[in-house]
């Protein structure tokens, strides 16, 4: 089984808001195999916890815009994990500490990664 095309389409549009908010290192993974529920899981870092809210409030707000209903969000008040359901997509925006320490890349190392294509940034030259 793999991702669905819904969720690949809204992968992106997360991936793009993520990158507008400074998020780093996007890694988007296919695990449609081993959850029923969804298809993929965004990860996302920010810097400190007022980039990992703002990250996360960018990526839902974009998301609803697009007619996407967020189903369950939890976390934003602290600001170090910010989990976001929109059913076929899971967002995970970490603080950079607390994303090594839970290491989600590794729990779900056997399932494979979703290409990402974010815009191209203008250098300020």
């Amino acid at each position: 089984m793999t991702a669905s095309p819904h969720a690949r389409e809204i992968l992106q549009v997360a991936a793009a808001a993520a990158d507008s908010k400074g998020g780093q290192d996007l890694v988007a993974l296919d695990v449609s195999g081993p959850l029923p529920l969804t298809d993929a899981f965004l990860l996302v870092s920010g810097r400190v916890e007022r980039n990992v809210i703002a990250i996360a409030s960018e990526v839902e707000d974009r998301l609803n815009e697009a007619g996407v209903k967020t189903l369950r969000r939890e976390g934003k008040g602290e600001g170090r994990w910010v989990l976001l359901d929109f059913g076929d997509l899971v967002v995970h925006v970490f603080h950079e500490e607390d994303r090594m320490y839970y290491a989600l890349e590794r729990l779900w190392k056997d399932c494979p990664t979703l290409p990402i294509e974010l815009p191209v940034h203008e250098s300020a030259e």
